[in-house]
């Protein structure tokens, strides 16, 4: 629904001005990853130090970012690219990019969670948790939230803005440090964490014969090489507990905004509705909602035939009437395209949507993504 400037919100980048974690969620394929880069950007170009980390960015996202490739920690944009395309950046403003390296963020915490080097080196050693933490790496929540968690404490950015895995995913990264604190605090993970007849309690004497012959037929002590890696934790267990609760803190926080991207079609736009309900259930508000691409070529109750005619003088008949059924087609999707965006404007929890235009092209340079910036601030 439309809202006159007049009576409408103050501009993003005013809402924005004391929030310090911007996420943003919502189905695949909408442009979410690129909403990301513009959101950081834009307010990069109002004198905020800004870092965006991306999830799994298409490569020609390092490259409109003047990059090679996105690395796994903060590197900075290089200012001088700015000036090269005509950005201009206010005052101290600063734009940093990374893409989570999921493995190596998830070793990176148990190294500076470990009481000591020797206990570091038994962790990392041990094939339980090899294969542990690579099951952990093809999920990027657990790893997406630690890494904003010390983004967040250990570095002086005004704002970090976080790529998410699609929905439905996105509901896991929402959901990521209640399942760890559920699993640390669980009374599995304390019988494992028990001194003593681990064999005899926990599988009985059976199960434990079965992994006896397979100790020797296969020469790997997979009970012993369990009960080891359990006692290596111990040191661990309370400084992940911590950052968890940490980490769910800093969702709830007022300086944390999520921002619901979104495209006009259907599945995508129910996907946003589903998103906004699913956040105030569980005390996370949806401050901003974003939808992307959207066609605008509206002919305003002109039919074909009309517009085929008043086209004729300048491109000749039959050259008039195809442009004016192509402008019918987009007229149809404009159409579609408004009604998607009452809808969710309307719906209970909704808020005045942000449109993004459908560009003409793909955003390959740093210009293309200011372009969207002004979309989104503007």
């Amino acid at each position: 629904m439309a809202v006159s400037k007049a009576t409408g919100p103050p501009p993003l980048w005013e809402r924005l001005a004391n929030k310090r974690v911007l996420v943003c969620v919502g189905a695949g394929g909408v442009g979410k990853t690129t909403t990301a880069a513009a959101l950081a950007l834009g307010l990069a170009m109002r004198g905020r130090k800004v870092a965006v980390v991306t999830i799994d960015p298409a490569k020609r996202l390092a490259s409109a970012l003047g990059l090679t490739e996105l690395p796994s920690e903060p590197q900075r944009v290089n200012a001088e690219l700015f000036a090269e395309q005509g950005i201009a950046i206010q005052g101290n403003g600063e734009l940093w990019a990374m893409m989570l390296d999921a493995k190596r963020t998830f070793d990176e915490l148990v190294g500076r969670l470990a009481p000591d080097e020797r206990a570091l080196e038994e962790i990392l050693a041990n094939p339980v948790y090899r294969e542990l933490s690579t099951a952990v790496a093809g999920s990027h929540e657990l790893s997406a939230i630690t890494k904003l968690y010390e983004l967040h404490e250990e570095h002086d950015f005004d704002a970090i803005v976080l790529d998410t895995p699609p929905s439905r995913n996105a509901l896991d990264f929402l959901d990521a440090p209640g399942r760890m604190l559920g699993f640390l605090e669980g009374r599995a993970l304390q019988v494992f964490l028990a001194p003593g007849g681990l064999t005899a309690r926990l599988f009985g004497r059976g199960t434990a014969l079965v992994f006896a012959i397979f100790a020797r037929v296969t020469g790997v002590d997979m009970l012993g090489e369990l009960s080891s890696f359990f006692r290596s934790l111990t040191g661990v267990i309370e400084g992940f507990g911590e950052r968890t609760r940490g980490v769910a803190a800093l969702l709830r926080a007022q300086q944390t905004s999520f921002l619901i991207v979104t495209s006009p079609e259907l599945e995508p736009a129910r996907e946003a509705q589903f998103l906004i309900d699913k956040l105030a259930a569980t005390g996370m508000r949806a401050d901003e909602l974003i939808v992307n691409r959207v066609h605008t070529q509206e002919l305003h109750g002109l039919r074909a035939s009309e517009l085929a005619e008043l086209l004729a003088g300048a491109l000749g008949e039959p050259l008039a009437g195809r442009v004016a059924a192509n402008l019918a087609d987009f007229d149809v999707l404009a159409r579609r395209d408004l009604a998607t965006i009452a809808s969710l404007s309307e719906a209970p929890g909704g808020r005045h949507p942000i449109v993004v235009p459908r560009l003409d092209e793909d955003v390959h340079d740093l210009r293309g993504l200011a372009r969207i910036a002004e979309h989104l601030f503007d």
